[in-house]
């Protein structure tokens, strides 16, 4: 069977003196002429296939052209992003290398400055110790004065709150209307008589003042007060001062006791 396709097959099938004859409606048609009309509808039919083959092949070559360009600008452009990339990472990897020297260094140094501090803190603690054991007997003995003169700061309180009883009394006798003279001038000289031999009064030296609280202390309250508390005013005077005397000598006793040791 022929291939009418083939156009070398099909023009050849039909060559006089191939044994073929080609028959018309009329007769018999020479064979030259379909041997001619074969050439001409092959060579028509060859030329456009190649025109179309070639414009096939054109257009795919400008697909392939515009994808191979398409693929290589998306590759460069890829290819940019990842070195912006790898740069970007590159810079904030140096940059935490710096901070991670930085924080580093940091703490070497807050170390060593940490050990001095603790060295100087352990030398200060050696030092304090010495001085300790050093001061530990003056200590001994300044808490044993203490003790001691605490024990006469209690007898002179108590010898000041009998003075205190006593001068309220006989400023109540001063300012009364009713009471005798005789008994002020009495207590008067029973509180001189003890300033004068007792030994804490004497050391506070209260003879003076209670002189200077007979002779000027006038001050009354109202006629008809029953408060003997709000009569005289130099006597409250002198009691307070008698009062920081005898804390003042407490520590001024420990102070020469020590002093002496």
């Amino acid at each position: 069977m022929n291939n009418l396709n083939d156009p070398q097959t099909g023009i050849s099938g039909l060559i006089p003196g191939a044994g073929m004859v080609v028959m018309e409606a009329d007769g018999i048609m020479p064979c030259w002429f379909q041997c001619w009309d074969w050439l001409l509808l092959s060579w028509i039919w060859s030329r456009e296939s190649q025109k179309e083959i070639e414009k096939e092949r054109e257009a795919c070559r400008q697909r392939t052209t515009a994808f191979q360009q398409d693929l290589e600008a998306k590759y460069h452009a890829m290819i940019s992003e990842n070195r912006r990339a790898v740069a970007q990472l590159s810079l904030e990897l140096e940059k935490e290398q710096n901070r991670t020297a930085s924080y580093r260094e940091a703490l070497i140094s807050q170390g060593r400055k940490l050990v001095e501090e603790k060295k100087l803190l352990e030398q200060e603690r050696a030092q304090v110790m010495q001085e300790k054991r050093q001061v530990q007997p003056l200590r001994n003995a300044y808490l044993s004065c203490l003790q001691k003169e605490e024990n006469w700061q209690r007898r002179a309180r108590l010898l000041l709150k009998e003075f205190e009883a006593i001068l309220t009394e006989r400023q109540n006798i001063y300012c009364s209307l009713f009471l005798p003279r005789s008994k002020r001038l009495e207590l008067e000289k029973s509180l001189l008589v003890r300033a004068s031999v007792d030994p804490v009064a004497a050391d506070l030296e209260m003879a003076a003042g209670l002189t200077d609280i007979f002779q000027h202390d006038t001050y009354c309250g109202e006629v008809w007060n029953t408060n003997k508390r709000q009569n005289g005013r130099l006597m409250w005077l002198y009691l307070r001062y008698w009062e920081l005397v005898v804390e003042l000598k407490k520590f001024k006793r420990v102070e020469e006791a020590i002093l002496e040791k």
